[in-house]
């Protein structure tokens, strides 16, 4: 199957679950890792499943998104950029004025305290609007 084919009638959450079975490698575990995080952060977050096969996790407005690529899982938050970062977890698209990533290489050890940290504020900034 590719990696756009419809699926029709699938939800979200479906969708994400096939794409982590699809990816069948440690992409795939991290990107299950990091969704179960999100899930444990914000326990009202609702899965959406965009452009194309991208998970994405929003409250209230776009929290953030799971991409996935050869050589690395990017975890894109939407207004990452007027989030604080205390922990330096921000290492990619440093450059933009709204959104910051955060590139995950196969061995990257998580910080789950300050990605959970994260997570929480990127929904505080969200429901404070």
């Amino acid at each position: 199957m590719s990696k756009s084919a419809p699926q029709e009638g699938k939800s979200p959450s479906q969708m994400i679950d096939g794409r982590i079975r699809e990816l069948g490698d440690w992409r795939g575990e991290l990107l299950s890792r990091l969704r179960a995080l999100i899930k444990q952060a914000d326990p009202e977050v609702v899965e959406e499943w965009k452009w194309r096969g991208v998970p994405v996790w929003e409250h209230a407005g776009m929290i953030c998104t799971g991409e996935t690529y050869k050589s690395v899982v990017k975890m894109t938050f939407a207004k990452g950029a007027s989030l604080e970062d205390p922990s330096g977890l921000f290492n990619s698209s440093l450059e933009g004025n709204t959104r910051r990533a955060i590139d995950f290489h196969e061995g990257d050890r998580i910080d789950e305290k300050a990605l959970t940290a994260l997570i929480r504020a990127a929904v505080a900034l969200n429901t404070a609007r």
